[in-house]
């Protein structure tokens, strides 16, 4: 069988960019159809990038635009409710420092990268339907027209049509039981060091904050909220009641009271139903397989959202490259990562699962997470796992074991 020249992909966030980028390095042309009308410039809240994702992202060769879009975060710093330091933390030998940036700004770099490429973008392309053939695939979208190619790639978020496609049975979204926010005061307001990312155990929520050149000092937190509602019933809710509940919510903690007693309701961001992916069953057919949120997609709270998806769409790239039958290549990428993914998913699902406890069991953690943080932390085991985990580009991919 011929190998693979032409790849559709459905998408042009994140992965949908990621993976393109990866198969033009591969030498395999791609073109990326976007619902949109136009690019989603300036959309998005910040995000962080983890030493695993930012080696991918040197894979695809797009690092150096990524530092000058972003800022290291060299110190994570742990504190309890009362501001006091609990463990700092410098990072694991070896490995460059996680880094912080907009979402909007990854966007734009991978965005570029795309045009530099001259990989095409097509936006306006809502996809409604797809059908296999035993050579090709073709796409139908809601504006009637059609694309043709060797393979379909659906890079469309967590609400994929295309999983939907290759499994109308295939789970949806999970809610992870709150709503996010965040906003920025001034510098000065919260003593914070520089590149440093502070994250706080608080008596009834978790809190975290970091220095930003230009904006100040930046926090996120998270609401619980017994339902999901869409980012366009939050926004009809005036800010001045968002921020009334976190007041309340986090009426025992500082500095998270500091920062919401002079964050402007105004400028309050609100990043919607926190939700991740359980594990799909399936994630490819013939010609047609799943890259990033679209199959796994884990909660905020594990900070690999970004991370992973740009692995995966590495190790899709090189599949496809060394493996000429679509159906075995994708097989051999969902051998590569479903462990990996479904593992920081998981563990992200636990932490959300503390963050919803009851009163006795949030009063406990607060009396036994500074004893534990100082007697059983092991950054290394912790986080070894996952941050050091790297992709050999020029290593041929074999087929997986049947």
């Amino acid at each position: 069988m011929a190998a693979v020249r032409h790849a559709l992909i459905i998408g042009g966030g994140i992965a949908g960019s990621a993976v393109a980028l990866a198969l033009a390095k591969a030498g395999i042309r791609a073109t990326i159809y976007e619902s949109h009308p136009a690019a989603a410039d300036g959309v998005g809240a910040s995000l962080m990038l983890a030493p695993n994702g930012l080696e991918a992202l040197k894979v695809i060769g797009v690092d150096a635009e990524l530092r000058v879009a972003s800022r290291p975060m060299a110190q994570m710093v742990l504190a309890n409710s009362r501001g006091k330091v609990l463990i700092r933390f410098h990072g694991l030998k070896g490995m460059q420092a996680s880094r912080v940036i907009e979402r909007a700004d990854l966007y734009k770099v991978l965005n570029q990268a795309v045009k530099d490429a001259g990989i095409p973008v097509v936006y306006g392309k809502r996809l409604i339907a797809a059908s296999e053939t035993s050579h090709d695939v073709r796409a139908q979208f809601a504006d009637g027209s059609h694309a043709k190619g060797d393979i379909l790639i659906g890079a469309d978020g967590i609400r994929s049509t295309v999983r939907e496609l290759i499994d109308p049975n295939a789970p949806s979204p999970q809610y992870a039981g709150h709503l996010g926010f965040g906003g920025c005061v001034p510098h000065g307001t919260v003593n914070v060091a520089p590149d440093s990312m502070t994250f706080v155990f608080g008596k009834h929520a978790f809190l975290g904050y970091w220095p930003d050149a230009d904006r100040g000092v930046c926090w996120f937190g998270s609401l619980p909220h017994d339902v999901p509602i869409s980012m366009t019933d939050v926004r009809k809710i005036p800010a001045s009641h968002w921020i009334s509940r976190l007041r309340e919510l986090y009426r025992d903690d500082q500095p998270a009271q500091t920062f919401l007693r002079h964050t402007d309701p105004e400028q309050l961001l609100a990043t919607g139903a926190s939700e991740w992916m359980p594990p799909v069953p399936r994630w490819h057919s013939e010609r047609m397989v799943l890259v990033g949120d679209a199959v796994h997609a884990p909660s905020s709270s594990s900070g690999q959202g970004a991370s992973l998806a740009i692995e995966s769409a590495v190790e899709l790239a090189r599949c496809v490259r060394d493996l000429p039958k679509p159906s075995a290549a994708f097989t051999a990428y969902e051998q590569l990562r479903r462990g990996r993914v479904e593992e920081v998913t998981a563990h992200a699902a636990r932490t959300n699962g503390q963050k919803a406890s009851g009163p006795l069991a949030k009063a406990l953690m607060h009396i036994i997470m500074p004893i534990a943080l100082k007697t059983f932390f092991n950054p290394a085991k912790l986080f070894g796992a996952q941050h050091g985990y790297r992709i050999d580009w020029d290593a041929p991919v074999l087929a997986a074991a049947p």
